[in-house]
């Protein structure tokens, strides 16, 4: 094993990177099953590429809080590691690319110097938390969610229930009834309210985008502050056990609640609650770290040399504060694309004159908060060198685009070549809309929605199409009439018409048109819904001919080479793994991780990783028996009819017994030794066991 080094203060932390050191090299050499290290690297923010050979780093920034020094040391990163640029993602993210998989350990060392992580940036965990960008400066919020989104991140990372689940859980917060955290399509979704003077949440559950949008369910109308980590356990502890975990495409939570009802799971969650440590969690809003705008000794005299274009800018990309003298300015960042030089740059601007820090938003842009109102000429000459003012911030102009086929491996057409063709339409052809915030433009790659195409008001998702020659061409499938309705309520895109890549900007010129045309006082999506979707589908339908494309039709935007259809290639170990052995070797790894917890005196997560060991070992047996296994509850099940009923492994009590015992009793110190007890002792059965098959042959 290579003897990696960090200097991490943190031994948590040191122990997370100097393990992924370790499984890069066992990898490297055969010993662990490509899809396990596949979800270990994931859930440390290290994604493969569409080129093969290196990777994507996706690092973690809670509700899109940058301070000033963490943005230098993401700029260093980026040089040291990547290609220096930055990519700011729908979920407040910033991703870079081009990384050399080895090199993974030490960058992650670098970046948490400054307390920025790469742990469950990707993978089957629970995601970054977003929330609304303007959190703790809206005039209009109840109160500042900033604390609360925090105080989620730092419960559930590196939590022993939500490390290897059935697939991925997004949490937002929004601080309004405006939802702009998007809690509609949410697998939990909180928005801020005040009852009786106690804070809370309106709680949203099992919202989703993909290939199959559903809008959440409303769990709660409202649920006190201090409920809402106990409630989230609950929920993560439910999905652990009861979702899909053969077919990826069926095992998001929102399938889940489809499948059972949201009462039924509301039951569920609320059963667990005598195995959750904690019934209530008090959040300390009132000791969160907020930002502390610079006091300036005297105003920097600026003389602004275009007043027009200054006034333009103050118009569309400066929002008041609920702080007296104080605005935060939006930066329009094209799509989500800036570069490391920009960023110090921009760094050492928010320390000298703002709060040293920024915001990053869920449309792929930056928010500079308090900014003394006194000090935007200087803001906007700063900016203006950096290339940073152009205007329509968050308005129509602004376009949200996925990475597509520039890097991501799922893309299926470009999504960054033609919303930058369709801004430069919009710029050039309709002006009017610069200052436009009721009309949103989405485009994604593929059906997987990074993008939110299906909950724009107009949407492009990235496909290919076939010609009766068999020749194949980029696509694109023209989705409209989504939005945000507000507190917990929006509408999905239709699926209007799927049309040849190049003739995007003439599908948006007459989407535009008409709608200038005809809707008078309407928004756009109420002009859609009283139209209709064959209204749009005549009005378009002629464009996804494919008898007549040209050359050019075969070229997608961005790129000079004829379009192949190609999902990118994933590493590949190359080496025949034993993965019933890999599974029994990481039950004695989790029965190790419950003894540590044990030892630190957690021991509702000693209980869970003894969960976990009891659940793996089962399945390794199962999976030698050529039996697939689905979900946890079924390898319970199923272990207990294929094994214990069968008499093949004796056990005093079901299976299920055993491992249900998790679920019924509180998490105290005696329960928590008995059950680490109780999974050790499982496991040395089953090696026996299998040890037995494989010398009788």
């Amino acid at each position: 094993m290579q003897s990696f080094r960090t200097e991490i203060e943190n031994p948590v932390v040191e122990k997370d990177i100097i393990e992924l050191a370790n499984k890069i090299e066992l990898f490297h050499n055969g010993k662990i099953d490509e899809e396990k290290f596949r979800s270990l690297r994931l859930a440390r923010g290290v994604y493969g590429q569409r080129q093969q050979g290196v990777q994507m780093i996706r690092i973690k920034l809670p509700y899109g809080k940058v301070k000033s020094n963490q943005l230098k040391r993401i700029a260093d990163v980026a040089d040291e590691y990547s290609t220096g640029r930055l990519h700011i993602t729908t979920r407040q993210d910033i991703q870079i690319h081009y990384v050399s998989l080895d090199r993974t350990p030490e960058l992650w060392a670098q970046l948490e110097k400054d307390d920025v992580t790469l742990r469950e940036a990707c993978g089957n965990t629970v995601r970054n938390v977003t929330a609304s960008e303007t959190a703790g400066i809206d005039p209009n919020e109840p109160f500042d969610v900033s604390p609360y989104a925090d105080a989620v991140f730092s419960y559930f990372l590196r939590n022993p229930i939500c490390q290897e689940m059935g697939r991925k859980f997004k949490v937002s917060f929004s601080g309004t009834d405006q939802d702009t955290g998007l809690s509609y399509m949410h697998d939990l979704g909180f928005i801020a309210k005040i009852n009786n003077g106690v804070r809370g949440f309106k709680v949203m559950l099992g919202g989703g985008l993909g290939s199959q949008p559903r809008h959440a369910d409303e769990l709660y109308s409202f649920l006190p502050s201090e409920k809402i980590i106990p409630l989230m356990e609950g929920v993560l502890r439910i999905f652990d056990r009861h979702g899909e975990r053969k077919s990826r495409a069926k095992a998001r939570m929102k399938f889940l609640i489809k499948d059972i009802g949201v009462e039924a799971f509301k039951k569920l969650v609320e059963e667990e609650q005598t195995a959750i440590p904690h019934q209530t969690i008090e959040i300390d809003a009132v000791g969160y770290k907020a930002a502390i705008p610079v006091q300036t000794d005297s105003v920097p005299e600026v003389a602004v040399e275009n007043e027009k274009a200054f006034e333009l800018w103050k118009k569309n990309n400066v929002i008041p504060q609920k702080q007296p003298g104080y605005v935060a300015i939006g930066i329009k960042v094209l799509l989500g694309d800036f570069y490391t030089d920009k960023a110090r740059l921009l760094a050492d601007l928010v320390e000298n004159y703002a709060a040293g820090e920024i915001r990053l938003s869920l449309r792929q842009n930056i928010l500079i908060p308090f900014v003394n109102q006194d000090l935007l000429p200087l803001f906007y000459q700063e900016l203006q060198k950096l290339g940073f003012v152009d205007p329509g911030y968050n308005k129509a102009i602004d376009i949200t685009a996925c990475p597509g086929t520039d890097t991501c491996n799922l893309g299926i057409a470009s999504s960054t070549g033609i919303a930058a063709e369709l801004e430069r339409i919009l710029k050039a052809e309709y002006p009017q809309y610069l200052d436009k915030d009721d009309l949103v433009i989405k485009i994604s790659g593929c059906m997987n929605a990074c993008g939110q195409h299906s909950m724009a008001n107009i949407g492009f998702q990235g496909m290919s199409i076939r010609t009766k020659d068999k020749l194949v061409a980029p696509a694109l499938q023209v989705l409209l009439g989504g939005g945000n309705l507000g507190n917990g309520k929006g509408q999905f895109a239709d699926k209007v018409v799927k049309i040849p890549s190049k003739r995007g900007p003439e599908a948006l010129r007459r989407i535009l048109n008409d709608f200038e045309a005809n809707a008078e006082d309407k928004t756009f999506m109420k002009y859609y819904q009283d139209k209709g979707q064959m209204y749009f589908y005549e009005l378009l339908t002629d464009l996804s001919s494919v008898d007549n494309l040209t050359p050019d039709d075969f070229i997608d935007w961005g790129n000079e080479e004829k379009y192949v259809k190609a999902i990118g290639v994933g590493e590949c170990a190359g080496v025949v793994i034993d993965l019933v052995a890999t599974l029994f070797l990481e039950s004695e790894e989790k029965i190790d991780n419950a003894k540590a917890s044990f030892a630190n005196k957690v021991y509702s997560d000693a209980i869970y990783h003894a969960y976990s060991a009891l659940i793996n070992s089962a399945k390794a047996l199962l999976i030698a028996e050529n039996i697939k296994t689905n979900t946890h509850a079924g390898i319970v099940s199923q272990f207990d009819e294929v094994f214990v009923t069968s008499g093949k492994v004796t056990l005093k009590e079901s299976f299920a017994s055993k491992v249900y015992e998790m679920k019924k009793n509180p998490p105290t110190e005696e329960f928590a030794l008995r059950y680490i007890e109780t999974a050790s002792k499982f496991l040395e059965q089953v090696q026996h066991y299998r040890m037995a098959e494989v010398e009788n042959g």
